[in-house]
């Protein structure tokens, strides 16, 4: 196999994980050790770093059979920015953002499947199945890298429009709840709030304030898994509409237009804005997706907010 550019740059260890699929760990680093693997007709430890024009040689090994693309529907999704280094689109709610867990296939897999001459298309994040808003997607393996690195090191800030049950007060407020995963017996994950966990960093700003509900906006300070839905249910402000840390009977009711209120059948969390390097040209960007109608609707349904 001959490295091109869209894999320039990557270790070879993982790089064989990759293309090897469905062959154990243990035997992509024992043909790494015992040096059947070779790169350029020499030895390489794992840690080698490949250079487009690099040209490998794997031993015969049995890889999984390729699952056939036909099974999953080819999906554009709204593009918000795209050169050919990076793709952002504005992911729906209730589309999951790759495939595992039960889902057949995801975002990533229908936009391959859409476009097959892509040579390389890889999730830079992660957004939760039930969450809408800007999703990055690397167009080259070093654009993937430079922005991974950029998250890593905080660089980056992300924004959610975030709308809450109960009485918000403060304008402006930081909550740093330690965050632990783990999965339950049924195979899902879920976090809690629990000391040891991992550092959590979360900002709220007050948007907007009606009786009953809160509009607000939050910043990512640290990125971890569901991370706003359990830093506001832990608050004691559940977002609207969530499933997994909400209130279930609230949420509910929410799904018919109720006293001085319309109806509301989705999360309400929202992806809205992102700021990061441009991998390529350096440029700092700012990236945005609207308010999506079902919650813009939502929130006109509320009338004039006290905030």
């Amino acid at each position: 196999m001959t490295i091109g550019e869209e894999d320039a740059g990557q270790r070879i260890d993982n790089y064989l994980l990759r293309v090897c699929k469905g062959v154990p760990k243990s035997h992509i680093y024992r043909i790494l050790r015992s040096g059947e693997v070779r790169v350029n007709k020499g030895r390489i430890d794992q840690l080698y770093r490949l250079v487009e024009g690099d040209t490998i040689r794997i031993p015969p090994i049995r890889i999984a059979e390729k699952a056939r693309n036909d099974t999953v529907p080819g999906t554009e999704f709204p593009v918000v920015f795209e050169d050919a280094h990076l793709l952002v689109i504005n992911k729906p709610a209730g589309v999951a953002v790759h495939g595992g867990s039960g889902v057949s296939y995801g975002v990533i897999e229908q936009l391959r499947a859409a476009r097959p001459d892509a040579k390389f298309l890889e999730l830079v994040h992660r957004l939760d199945r039930e969450t809408s808003g800007l999703l990055l997607i690397g167009k080259k393996r070093s654009a993937l890298t430079n922005l991974h690195d950029q998250m890593r090191d905080g660089t980056t800030d992300k924004r959610y429009f975030a709308a809450v049950k109960g009485d918000w007060q403060n304008k402006r407020q930081h909550v740093k709840l330690p965050l632990h995963k783990y999965t339950t017996a049924d195979g899902e994950k879920r976090v809690v709030v629990q000391a040891g966990g991992q550092e959590a960093h979360t900002i709220f700003n007050l948007l907007k304030k009606w009786n009953d509900f809160a509009l607000l906006e939050a910043e990512l300070k640290t990125g971890r898994t569901h991370q706003i839905r359990v830093h506001l249910a832990s608050s004691g402000f559940p977002i609207l509409g969530d499933e997994k840390y909400g209130d279930f009977a609230f949420n509910k009711g929410l799904h018919k237009a109720g006293q001085g209120r319309g109806a509301l059948k989705r999360m309400f969390l929202h992806a809205h804005q992102i700021t990061f390097t441009h991998p390529d040209s350096g440029e700092r960007m700012t990236l945005r997706a609207p308010m999506p109608e079902e919650c813009e609707r939502f929130l006109v349904s509320l009338g004039a907010s006290s905030a």
